[in-house]
């Protein structure tokens, strides 16, 4: 199956749990950069993907999404200078893995993800999500899974609703009215989780919620009677945020199949990489054992 991983994720948790004391021959942190190393290797021995995206976020500021809403993920701090250029050297190391890499200016992981999900869905060929994030959710369908590879969970199309508390179709919408203080997308005022999961349980959509609002007061949820009044308060900020966590399928993105196809990594090159990180010969021992299985 095609294996399209959310990678920043994975960098930022790799940063902030291996020891920051890890350096190169130059003394320059590699922590972040050997604990996605160790993932990326581990995911690659365990799944076995003949095809694979890794996909990055590119900026914090930069996105489409900033354009729409200034404020998205401004609450965020900015990357330290010792991660930033880790990413890089996590771009290059999977490179050198004979992965294919993506990132973009003006689109995030998350929108890669997507744009590839959906386009190979329709050639059909389901995909795994390698992530934690939620947002992902959205883009699971009959035949995809949702992998939780740093908590060892593994989600269907059936098992989303059951999980996140709505089927995925209906995840944006439910973020558009709980908000996302991680993103600094305010949602709707009042309206928590329970409330939202409870509504487009009734609801197939935002659209469907508002245009029904008259039904709502009626509903067996806590505190009904005054929900249509507060959602019809805040009808432009649901569909604001609609628009930030709604996932951008469409964005433009050249790949073939043959693209994602996985190359035999470059172990000479993975050697002189771990070496100047000063990795030691675990992972150049693995390096050969991925070579040899595509042999």
């Amino acid at each position: 199956m095609l294996h399209l991983v959310d990678a920043s994720f994975f960098v930022f948790r790799a940063y902030y749990s291996v020891t920051p004391e890890m350096t190169d021959g130059a003394g320059r942190p590699v922590n972040a950069l050997y604990g996605f190393a160790r993932f990326m290797g581990d995911l690659l021995e365990r799944a076995r993907p003949t095809h694979v995206a890794v996909a990055f976020d590119e900026s914090l500021s930069s996105s489409f999404r900033n354009e729409i809403y200034p404020a998205y993920k401004a609450n965020r701090e900015a990357a330290p200078e010792d991660l930033k250029r880790q990413f890089g050297l996590c771009r290059e190391f999977c490179s050198l893995l004979g992965l294919a890499v993506y990132s973009d200016n003006a689109y995030e992981a998350d929108d890669i993800i997507g744009a590839i999900a959906t386009r190979m869905r329709v050639a059909g060929r389901p995909s795994v999500l390698v992530t934690r994030d939620k947002d992902l959710a959205q883009l699971i369908r009959d035949g995809d899974e949702f992998w939780d590879f740093a908590g060892d969970r593994r989600f269907g199309y059936r098992d989303i609703e059951g999980h996140f508390g709505v089927l995925p179709e209906r995840m944006a919408d439910y973020l558009a009215l709980t908000g996302d203080s991680v993103d600094n997308i305010p949602g709707v005022p009042g309206v928590g989780p329970k409330t939202a999961a409870a509504l487009l349980k009734v609801f197939e959509s935002l659209d469907h919620l508002y245009d029904n609002l008259d039904e709502v007061a009626g509903l067996p949820i806590r505190g009904a009677a005054k929900l249509p009044a507060r959602l019809k308060a805040h009808r432009e900020a649901a569909y604001l945020a609609q628009r930030l966590t709604r996932i951008a399928c469409d964005m433009p993105l050249a790949f073939t199949l043959d693209d994602l196809k996985r190359r035999a990594p470059d172990v000479p090159a993975l050697e002189s990489f771990y070496e100047r990180a000063r990795f030691g010969p675990m992972l150049g021992k693995q390096a050969h054992r991925l070579a040899k299985a595509l042999a």
